[in-house]
């Protein structure tokens, strides 16, 4: 499968709220954050929609990046590797504020959060998502 800009930018953002979404409310009561459940909820689902916006533009740049490749898609390792540079920026928009609704993550409880996710998000993408949706492979991606 090659997949499509809007096949990815739908994969990502489907598996980013549903799959990521199950998970942080799974692991969110677990992590170091030193503040309430609530509040604690509140900053690992900022980090998620964080992602989520700023994957849609990071897709946008790994597609330009992927028309100077003859195959037109990265191999997989990159498209896991690439959660180190997305986790980097999101990391440096909360610790500099820039995220304004929330204060800010302890650094523990973000990496534990978001490696996690990303790895879960990977292994689905890669995995069992082909099961439910047969048809994700053959349309490139796209969901709707």
């Amino acid at each position: 499968m090659l997949p499509t800009l809007n096949g990815r930018i739908q994969t990502r953002i489907f598996l980013l709220v549903v799959v990521g979404g199950l998970w942080t409310l799974i692991i969110t009561p677990i992590l170091p954050t030193g503040v309430g459940l609530g509040a604690s909820y509140g900053a690992t689902f900022s980090v998620i929609l964080v992602t989520t916006v700023l994957g849609v533009l990071w897709e946008l740049l790994y597609h330009g990046l992927q028309q100077f490749r003859w195959e037109k898609d990265w191999p997989t390792l990159f498209g896991f590797l690439t959660g180190i540079n997305e986790g980097l920026l999101v990391w440096f928009l909360f610790a500099g504020g820039a995220v304004f609704w929330h204060d800010g993550v302890p650094g523990a409880a973000f990496v534990i959060h978001f490696v996690t996710t990303w790895v879960i998000v990977f292994l689905v993408a890669n995995g069992p998502m082909r099961v439910p949706f047969i048809h994700w492979r053959i349309n490139g991606g796209r969901l709707v």
